[in-house]
Parts: structure tokens; C-alpha cells; sequence
């Protein structure tokens, strides 16, 4: 304590020694005599430019007092408190303040970090999504044969000079779970497919076949021969058979997190490096419903260079085949020298089915898929079959097939096309393989021997095709084709048909796109523990008794996350049965995951690593909560207080050292906590309530939860431990106050003496709950938020929510798992009987509860210094379950003057501007929101943080809606054959966090205003500039705040109570980072390679590290920490406190290839948005 006292004592005296002696030079320019008599290097009209830099200099230094002075009352603190009691929290002006805080916390962010929000930057993409939008008409005119779009004409002698080169692509597209569950789908279909497709391969050099799904691919691997595996490592290794993109799934692009987008790549490239000895090069992508640009970054940065969609906008795929922009290289928004670019290419017709692949004309195409031959199970639509080829037709049939080629590949720039030829589980059965390659055969073997037809058709796999195209305009694979666009932005969201918008799956089943982040958050936090324990266990010699067997569990739960990635999972879109058995899966892995994290926080808690000894039977930790079931809601573990010490280790996965509340449920209202070296610390006492009047008795809480808060600073992806005493001490705990207004009802309500309770039979009048940053206003009537003022601001900031319905139409197609097709604007939710409010005030934190009937709304305001307090935890619990045909949806309106337009992110990786479409229907606006979306005007940003992915839209100026749950009773045509109806109890979680703009220069406050001064001087290396994003560029980012709040609601910390035991050891707090990582720089991951036996870890690790772009318009004070960046600068040698760098290794994204060689240097550069991997070995 002592340290650290003196350290910011010299801090503080050096940055003012700095500053002043920076004047003092200035004024000795201004005024030295012997440059004025000398004549100098400064003509007069310089000198009086040089009065004005000063007096802007001196303005500085009077407007950064307050900076001075925020370390001086620091300084004071330490002082004061260097014994570490904390100041008993005092009254002033109705607002509860704070023990103050033990160090001072400061923003500190290089002007140059600043530049990159700016962009400007490299050339313009030559399509830009969001002006597409706003160009087309989507009239949906009829244009004949291919519906969707136009008359395709050509003449027979286009092709004399290059003639056409057709590449045929049979595939299977096997859903990891939809109509049947995964391993159904294996049992049933998947493993005839893979069998058949060893056999019928083998008998044909020239086939080709290719797949994606690598969860399915490993299970049938498991199973089959060493003669079986060495028959596919062959038809691999000459080409017949190709492993596109290579993932445990094909994920939706929507609702998934790039963290678990990453995981699941990582997971496919590393089984199939481990076990065939392949790297995929080319993305393959043709069912996902609507494309997000953050899969073609993670495709490149895998060291693929070409990939294929399918499920865009009709109108998109119409306007593109028009133009012959189908394909494209594609670009993210922020890149400027185009090293992110790869090479796209876009379907163009209506499915991926065989109809709608080998030309416009669906009814001449359906008769070339040869499973539909007359006596089948399956025929074509059209009423016009496919005929077998033979000798007396092949001619006829090979000129209308090829009429169809010609015509697709005009909508192309090059005269190489690409044919698939496959649907869902196709190729099961031996005699459709028969049926489909020797047709096609006999057809190119005909088209190939006629010269006069300039055609060379044959089978292909898609980076034949891809390799093919390269070749024919004269690139290498990566690179940009001459006279190919650049295309920049995203592919959401998307419509098949009419008015058909599938943007219901952005919300369908909340509940497991909740558990979803649960588990990915347990995932991450597994991950880092595991790796290092096992770094520090190795280091000490301790391995052996170290539980290596956590690997698999690790290693099964992060398949299960993968496998839940699929777009028929997290999507919501599968049969009810099948989300059972996902659900199922994900709280077994949910469960062992916590049981990963208790071994590995155990072994680094231990303050003598000698006495750990691991006993599975015993766990020397417990878990925070339990789920009963998987569609049950976690319950906290309940602490038991005794005569001797209850002691708590609390996980913080955060990179960042955080304060925050650590919530958990005690048995007694008689408790103080201390901090491990005895010091009390600063804990909220409230009840626990189990409805809206009833106190359980025995239990006491501060969150929705029941539990006791206490506040602690919590070390950088450490481990802090505390222990609870009995104490009957009234001073021992703060007390929180309850005022709960019935409205009116007529309700008995269950007391607690503890806490007291103050009950009011009528509404109150409106009221405002505020911290020492923010004033939150509320309705009496609604209990619901009406406005927030940040503090020290003159202006109220109208936020009004509210709740409403959507319905769905009475018209055939209605509202299903995948479409949003509601009967008109939404309506004001109108329960039957008004809410019970409950207000709760205390110390640490206030909350307001409003109980409705479907929906229970806790908006809390933590009174704490630094990021928790500024900003609104907002949960509804929500229970739709008696509503027939109904969305609920909560709208915040406000006054700020979005016009619009309004921000979303994708995959938490980047923002993406949208615009509110009049020419569209009401649902076509709507996005999906994995991780936040927000709103602004030239004053304000009003951001609203989601735990979960959600469905959001922005439908007038100044608001911002959120659908929360969705309730459907019939199927929407889309082959689910099921509505929604399995509906559960969801609690949806978020936060909301207003921001100003800086009124002075834009940048970063006072060192960036310093930089332009030095700038202006002469001084090399300062540039600034204004990074206030305007909304007509399609580049946004989230202020460092923003990334910050988000990641303390995506990752909370976990709470392990220490189990009762007759002699503990002793414990110490473990703080593994030994310095600050810059503020915009994210450990995604720290994720342990497998050794050679699959279920045991090696001594590498896959660091993976991001970058994050940030907008320095946005003030950022009170911040909690210090926040300082780096120019994307880190030296993780000396990273990791007690471990050693043994070898850093950069590699691509999923550790496929190496980047360079290694060597010894281990400081590291990342640019702003990049992810990075880095191979390494700790010890």
C-alpha cells in the first residue's frame, strides 16, 4: 500500500513537472532576447502565431486543472486510508456516497490510436451495401421462368474465342440438428452418405464430392476402419474429395458470437489437421439465413481466399446477376489497404437445390437431378421428370442442359461456372450416386467431344473451380481479379420470397441464445484458468497431480458449443424435441465447465502449491448456481454461515482489473466480510424475494437473485479470495431500504425484520433513483424509465419505455420460427391489472422492480466508482407462455435525433450502420443485435447492451426496440413443420449507457488537444484529429466505455464459495498479469492444444488476442481503472507474472499456418480490429 501511495505521489508530481515545464520552454521561445537580436529563426509575423499556440497552451493547463486535482484528492485518499479501512458511506443531497476509491484511475489514449475511427483512408469499395439498399426498388416484378429476376438471352458465339468451362459440385448439406437431432440425423442418413461416398468414389477417378460439417465427419471417423480412413485420406490427397471451410458447423451468421465462431473453426481446421492432414482453402456457406462480414475476416485471416453464399435478398441477387456482380471481392468497412479482402461468389438463384443451380429455368433443371427419376420417392414439382441419359438422348439433352449453363454464366463475369449439384443429406443411398455421376457423365463426355459447342463440362470440387477462374484471369489465389468489384457491408436481412423476411429468427427461443452466452462465458473462463494452472503446475513439477482428464471435459464442451453455433440451432429454428437435446448438451457442458474452473482456481488460490491434492469426490470448491433442468433458470448456491470463517474466491475473467459487486446468498442478516488480509470491506444486505411481495425468509440478497453484494476490486483474469463472518455487529453489513407500492391491489405481503419494508397501497407519484453519476427518473404508474441525467448536466434526457405487441396476420402466411410477418405496428402492452412497484434503495446499489403479468423489469443503478455505475442493469424476466400469436417487444424512445438511422453490431466483432427503409415493410428493418445497438445524434449516443442476441430496430427517429420473446402457433412453410410454442421463463438482460460528445476537441481530451498544440509547433510524430464518426459513412465503433460495459454484462465474475473443511490451507489471491494490458487490446482466448492422445492437453497454447477499434468522440471519465492504449504495442514476455514466454509462434487464425518464423523477440503489433494467434508454450 505503502508503494503504491508513493508511486502515484510521483506520478502525479512528474505530469505536472511535464506540463509546467513545457510552458516554461514555450514562454522562453516566446521572450529569449538573443533569438529576437540575432534575428532568429522566427520572423515576426511566426512570433505572433507562436503568442497564440501559448495563450491555447495556457487554455490547457486551466482546463486540465481538474485532471491535477483528481490525482491531488487521490493522493489525499491514499493517504488517508493507506490502512485500507474503508470510510463508512455518508449521506449528501439524498445520494448515497461511496467509500472513496483506493487509487486514482485516469484515461490516457495516444491521439494516434484516435486516427483509426476516422477511416478515410485507401480507396472506396465500388459496393457499398448500405447505398445498395437505399438504390433498389425491390418491386419484385415477375420475370418469368426464373421468377425472381429476368429474361436471360445470349448468342451462340459468345464462346468461340474462350469456350465455357463448367465445374459440377456435388454435395450434401447435413444439418448437425433440425428435424431430427444430431445424432438421429448420424444414425439415420449422415453415415450412409460418408460410407457410400468412400465406395462410389473409388470407382471413378473423375468424381468429385465435397463437406463441410466437421462434427459429423469426426463421429463417422470414430467409427470406421483404418483401410476406411487411409481410402479418404487418398481421395483427399488427389483431389476427389474437398473439406470446405471446415468447421464443426456451418454457423449462423446472425445470432453467433465471434468467439464461438472462432472456437468452432478451430475446432474443425484442428481435427482435420490432426487426422487428415488438411487445410481447407475455400468457405462454403449455402444455407445460413443472411450473411454477417465478419465470417469472410475469419475466413481470410484462416488463410482461405474464396467463398460462397447463398441466402441473400431476391432483389439483392437480381440487381447483382444485372450487373454481373455476383461476384466480388469482400471487404470489411474499416480496412484500408485491402488485406482483408477475398473473393466471394454469390449464388444466384432461389435455392441450393439442383432446381435452382444449374441455370434460370427450375423446371428444365429439376429434370437433371437424377434422384428424381420416375419411380423415387421424390419427383419434380414442375410435373416434368428426368429421363435417364442414354445414347438415343444425349444430344437433346445435353443442348438444353448446356442452354442453361450458357445462360447462368452470363451473369458472370468470367467464362468459368459453377454448378452445385446436391440438397439436404443427399447421396445417402448407393443407387443415387449411380443415378446422378453416371447421367452427368455420359452428358460431358457428349459435350466435351463436340468442339463446335466451345464447352468443357466436368465433375469439380469448389477450389477447382475457384483455381480454374484464378487461372483464367491470370492471378494467384488471395489476390483481386482485374475488373472484379470490391464489395463492402453485410447481407441482412434477408427475404426468399415477396414480403417474406426471416428476421424472427433473430429472436426465436431466447432462452437458449441466453444459455448460449452462458456457456461461452464459462468457455472462455475455463479455457484461461485451465491454461494456467497448468503453466503454473508445470513449472512447480506438479503436473502429475494435476487433473489433466479436465481436458476432455474441456474439449467436449467446447464441441457442444460449437455444435450449437449451427443455423438451425441458436437460431431457434429446430423441432422442439431437438432444442430439448441441445439444451440437454449445453448444461452438461455447462456443468462440467464449472467443474474445470473449481480445479484450476483451487490449484492457484493455495499458498503452498505442495499440499494441493486433487479428489474428485470432495471438491474443494463449490459452484455459484445450479440449474434443475436445462430449461430451468440458474439458482444461487446458498452460503452458510458458521462460528469459524466462510471464505469466497471470486473469478474475474475480465482482462481488465474491475470493481464491482459480488453478489451471493448468506443464511444470516449477521455478517461481515473481510478481505483476505482482515480488512472489512463495504457489503449490501437486502432481502430476497420470491414474488413481488414475498420475502423468503433465511436468505438475504442484492441482485434479482438472492444474494449479500459486496464490493471488491477484483485482479486482471485473477482470482481474489474474502471470507464471511458471523458478526453481530449492526455496522458490520450496509442496510438497503424497500418502499413497495400495490397499486391499488389487494395482496398480503410477507415481512422480513432485517430489512425494512414499507409498504403503500396506492401508485406513487414519479420518482428518481441516482449514484454519484447518473439520475434515473421513473413512472409511478409504470414503474418503467422515463428519463436519465448524467451528473453535473443541466439536461434531462427524455428515455422513455415502454412494452409493446406485435400480433401476426390473418392472411395464409403467418408469423413462424423464421419469419416476422406481424399484422400491422405494434400495440401497447395492456395487462389486466396494474404492476406492483418495488423500490429498493442502498448504499452500493438501487433498484426498480415493476411486476406485470408476462414480464418482470429490474432496472438497478450500482453506486460505484468506475464502469459498473455508469450505466442502467436493466433484466426482464419475461413468461409468455398464455399468449396465442404474440411478440412482446420493449421500445426506449428518446429525443435524441437519429433520424433514420441507427447501429448493430455483428457477431460483438464490428458495427454496422442501418437505415430505416420506408419503402420496405416494417419487418424487413429489422436486425440482429448479438451484442449491442445504439442510436445517436451530433450530442448524444444512447447504447443498448445485450447479453443475449436479440432481434432490434430502430422504427422512428429516437428509438430503439428490442423484441424479447416470440410466441407462434403454426409452422411458416419453411420445412420446420412446428410453430413456437415451447416457450420458457427468459430472463433477458442488459445495459443502457448514455454518452456525450466531447465539446472540445473531439479526440481524447487533454493529450490529444496537446498533441495538436505540438503538432502546430513542429514536433514530429503528433497527429490528431477528429474522430466524430458521421452517420452517412458506413464505419461506426463503440467508444472504449462501450467495449468495457459490454464486456462486464457478457462476463460477470464468478463467485466459488470454499467448501467447509476442518483445517484449510492457507489461501492467497492470484493476479497472473504482471502489467496492464491496454484498454482496446481483448484476450479472446488461452486455449490448450491437444497432445498426440486426444483426450490429454500438450504443453502449447493458442493465444488469441483482438484489438478493438474505438471512437474517442465519446467523453470517457470515471472510467475506474486506468485505461491507457499502446499504439497496438504489447510485450507478452513479461505478461504473465511467474511464468515464462517459452516460445511465441504467430500463426493464422486457426493455427494452421505459421506467420513468419519464430523468434526471439516477443513484443508484439497489432492494427485496430485485427485478431491474432499466437502458438505458445508457458512454463
Amino acid at each position: 500500500m505503502k508503494l503504491k501511495k508513493q508511486v502515484t505521489v510521483c506520478g502525479a508530481a512528474i505530469f505536472c513537472v511535464a506540463v509546467f515545464s513545457l510552458y516554461l520552454m514555450l514562454d522562453r521561445v516566446q521572450h529569449d532576447p538573443a533569438r529576437h537580436q540575432s534575428g532568429g529563426n522566427f520572423p515576426r509575423s511566426q512570433i505572433s502565431v507562436l503568442q497564440n499556440r501559448i495563450e491555447q497552451l495556457e487554455q490547457l493547463l486551466e482546463e486540465n486543472h481538474e485532471i491535477i486535482s483528481h490525482i491531488k484528492d487521490s493522493v489525499l485518499e491514499l493517504r488517508a486510508h493507506a490502512d485500507g479501512q474503508p470510510a463508512p458511506p455518508r449521506r449528501d443531497n439524498a445520494s448515497w456516497a461511496l467509500p472513496p476509491e483506493s487509487r486514482p484511475s485516469f484515461l490516457a489514449v495516444s491521439p494516434q490510436d484516435c486516427q483509426f475511427a476516422l477511416g478515410g483512408k485507401g480507396e472506396s469499395p465500388d459496393l457499398q451495401m448500405l447505398a445498395v439498399y437505399s438504390l433498389l426498388p425491390f418491386d419484385n416484378q415477375d420475370g418469368g421462368v426464373w421468377k425472381q429476376g429476368f429474361d436471360i438471352t445470349y448468342e451462340p458465339t459468345e464462346w468461340d474465342t474462350e469456350p465455357l468451362q463448367v465445374f459440377v459440385v456435388p454435395h450434401s448439406h447435413n444439418d448437425p440438428g433440425w428435424i431430427k437431432t444430431f445424432d438421429k440425423y448420424y444414425y439415420d442418413q449422415t453415415q450412409h452418405i460418408l460410407n457410400s461416398m468412400v465406395l462410389k468414389m473409388q470407382e471413378d477417378p473423375r468424381r468429385r464430392f465435397i463437406w463441410s460439417e466437421i462434427s459429423f465427419f469426426s463421429k463417422w471417423w470414430d467409427n470406421i476402419s483404418a483401410q476406411k480412413r487411409a481410402a479418404v485420406r487418398r481421395l483427399v490427397g488427389n483431389g476427389q474429395l474437398e473439406m470446405v471451410t471446415g468447421g464443426w458447423v456451418m454457423p449462423d451468421e446472425a445470432n453467433s458470437h465471434y468467439f464461438a465462431m472462432i472456437d468452432q473453426l478451430i475446432e474443425g481446421h484442428q481435427w482435420l489437421e490432426k487426422n487428415i492432414g488438411v487445410t481447407p482453402r475455400s468457405g462454403w456457406a449455402v444455407d445460413p439465413f443472411g450473411y454477417s462480414s465478419t465470417m469472410p475476416y475469419l475466413l481470410k485471416r484462416s488463410n482461405l481466399t474464396g467463398m460462397v453464399i447463398q441466402r441473400v435478398h431476391y432483389a439483392i441477387k437480381k440487381h447483382f446477376a444485372a450487373t454481373q456482380n455476383l461476384e466480388f471481392m469482400w471487404r470489411q468497412t474499416w480496412d484500408s489497404d485491402s488485406s482483408t479482402d477475398i473473393f466471394c461468389h454469390m449464388m444466384p438463384f432461389y435455392s441450393y437445390d439442383v432446381p435452382h443451380t444449374c441455370g434460370p429455368d427450375p423446371k428444365i433443371c429439376c429434370q437433371f437431378d437424377f434422384k428424381r427419376l420416375p419411380g423415387g420417392r421424390i419427383n419434380c414439382p414442375w410435373k416434368v421428370p428426368p429421363r435417364a441419359i442414354t445414347e438415343a438422348n444425349v444430344a437433346e439433352r445435353a443442348q438444353l442442359l448446356l442452354d442453361q449453363y450458357r445462360k447462368k454464366s452470363k451473369l458472370y463475369r468470367s467464362k468459368v461456372l459453377l454448378v452445385p449439384l446436391g440438397d439436404d443429406f443427399r447421396y445417402d443411398k448407393p443407387q443415387e450416386w449411380d443415378a446422378q455421376f453416371l447421367n452427368y457423365q455420359r452428358i460431358f463426355d457428349f459435350l466435351n467431344a463436340q468442339p463446335q459447342l466451345h464447352v468443357q463440362a466436368q465433375f469439380g470440387t469448389l477450389s477447382d473451380y475457384f483455381d480454374a477462374l484464378y487461372k483464367k484471369v491470370g492471378i494467384v489465389p488471395g489476390m483481386r481479379p482485374p475488373g472484379f468489384p470490391v464489395l463492402s457491408g453485410d447481407f441482412f436481412s434477408y427475404a426468399d420470397r415477396e414480403d417474406h423476411y426471416w428476421t424472427g429468427y433473430f429472436t426465436s427461443r431466447p432462452f437458449y441464445k441466453s444459455l448460449d452466452r452462458v456457456l461461452e462465458a464459462h468457455l472462455r473462463g475455463a479455457e484461461l484458468l485451465f491454461s494456467l494452472a497448468l503453466a503454473h503446475a508445470r513449472r512447480a513439477g506438479a503436473s502429475s497431480r494435476y487433473p489433466l482428464s479436465d481436458y476432455s471435459l474441456l474439449s467436449s464442451a467446447r464441441r457442444n458449443l460449437g455444435l450449437f453455433q449451427h443455423h438451425d440451432a441458436i437460431t431457434g429454428t429446430a423441432k422442439e424435441a431437438v432444442v430439448v437435446d441441445y439444451g440437454v448438451r449445453l448444461l452438461h457442458s455447462l456443468t462440467n465447465l464449472k467443474r474445470v474452473i473449481i480445479n484450476a482456481a483451487h490449484y492457484l488460490v493455495l499458498g503452498d502449491k505442495d499440499v494441493y491434492h486433487y479428489d474428485p469426490a470432495t471438491p474443494f470448491l463449490s459452484v455459484d448456481d445450479t440449474r434443475l433442468n436445462q430449461d430451468s433458470l440458474p439458482e444461487r448456491t446458498v452460503v452458510k454461515l458458521e462460528a469459524s470463517p466462510r471464505f469466497l474466491v471470486v473469478f474475474n475473467p475480465l482482462e481488465q482489473e474491475r470493481l464491482s459487486l459480488v453478489p451471493l446468498l448468506v443464511d444470516s442478516p449477521h455478517v461481515r466480510v473481510l478481505s483476505e488480509e482482515g480488512q472489512p470491506l463495504p457489503a449490501q444486505l437486502s432481502a430476497h424475494w420470491s414474488s413481488a411481495t414475498d420475502v423468503v425468509p433465511d436468505v438475504y440478497q442484492g441482485f434479482c437473485c438472492p444474494q449479500l453484494s459486496i464490493l471488491a476490486r477484483l485482479p486482471a483474469l485473477g482470482l481474489r479470495v474474502l471470507q464471511l463472518q458471523k458478526s453481530f455487529d449492526g455496522h458490520a453489513t450496509l442496510q438497503s431500504s424497500v418502499r413497495l407500492y400495490l397499486h391499488g391491489r389487494d395482496v398480503f405481503v410477507r415481512k422480513q425484520e432485517a430489512v425494512p419494508v414499507h409498504v403503500f397501497p396506492a401508485a406513487p407519484d414519479d420518482f428518481c433513483v441516482e449514484n454519484q453519476h447518473l439520475r434515473g427518473c421513473f413512472s409511478g404508474r409504470s414503474g418503467l424509465l422515463q428519463s436519465l441525467r448524467r451528473t453535473g448536466e443541466e439536461r434531462e434526457q427524455r428515455v422513455n419505455s415502454e412494452f409493446f405487441i406485435y400480433g401476426t396476420r390473418t392472411s395464409k402466411d403467418k408469423s413462424g420460427a423464421y419469419l416476422f410477418l406481424p399484422d400491422g405496428e405494434a400495440k401497447p402492452y395492456a395487462p389486466k391489472d396494474p404492476p406492483i412497484v418495488r423500490v429498493m434503495e442502498g448504499p452500493l446499489f438501487s433498484e426498480v422492480s415493476s411486476y406485470y403479468q408476462h414480464v418482470q423489469t429490474v432496472v438497478r443503478l450500482y453506486n460505484v466508482p468506475g464502469v459498473e455505475g455508469l450505466s442502467l442493469d436493466i433484466s426482464c424476466l419475461v413468461d409468455i407462455r398464455d399468449h396465442v400469436n404474440k411478440e412482446l417487444a420493449l421500445r426506449f424512445s428518446t429525443d435524441i435525433e437519429s433520424d433514420d438511422t441507427f447501429f448493430t453490431d455483428l457477431n460483438g466483432f464490428q458495427i454496422q450502420p442501418r437505415r430505416y427503409q420506408q419503402k420496405l415493410p416494417l419487418q424487413a428493418n429489422f436486425y440482429p443485435m448479438p451484442a449491442m445497438a445504439y442510436i445517436q445524434d451530433t450530442q448524444s449516443r444512447l447504447t443498448l447492451h445485450t447479453a443475449q442476441a436479440l432481434g432490434v430496430s430502430s422504427l422512428g427517429s429516437g428509438q430503439l426496440e428490442v423484441i424479447l420473446d416470440r410466441r407462434l402457433m403454426q409452422d411458416d412453410n419453411r420445412g420446420l413443420g412446428q410453430g413456437l410454442k415451447d416457450n420458457k421463463r427468459t430472463c433477458n438482460r442488459f445495459r443502457l449507457l448514455l454518452e456525450r460528445r466531447s465539446t472540445a476537441n473531439k479526440s481524447s481530451g487533454f493529450f490529444s488537444k496537446l498533441a495538436s498544440v505540438l503538432k502546430a509547433l513542429g514536433f514530429p510524430g503528433a497527429r490528431t484529429g477528429s474522430p466524430e464518426v458521421q452517420d452517412s459513412r458506413p464505419v461506426s465503433f463503440p467508444s472504449l466505455l462501450s467495449h468495457i460495459t459490454s464486456m462486464h454484462l457478457n462476463a460477470e465474475a464468478l463467485v466459488l464459495p470454499v467448501a467447509q473443511q476442518p483445517a484449510l490451507p492457507a489461501l492467497r489471491s492470484f493476479a497472473p498479469l504482471s502489467t496492464t494490458l491496454p484498454c482496446d487490446f481483448h484476450i479472446l482466448n488461452l486455449r490448450t492444444l491437444q497432445a498426440e492422445d486426444d483426450s490429454l492437453p500438450s504443453a502449447e497454447a493458442a493465444l488469441i488476442l483482438h484489438r478493438k477499434g474505438f471512437d474517442c468522440s465519446l467523453e470517457a471519465k470515471n472510467l475506474g481503472f486506468n485505461c491507457t492504449t499502446s499504439q497496438g504495442q504489447l510485450a507478452l514476455g513479461s505478461l504473465f507474472q511467474g511464468l515464462e514466454l517459452g516460445s511465441l509462434q504467430p500463426t493464422s487464425l486457426t493455427l494452421m499456418y505459421p506467420l513468419g518464423t519464430a523468434s526471439n523477440s516477443t513484443n508484439i503489433h497489432l492494427h485496430p480490429m485485427e485478431i491474432a494467434t499466437f502458438r505458445v508454450r508457458l512454463g
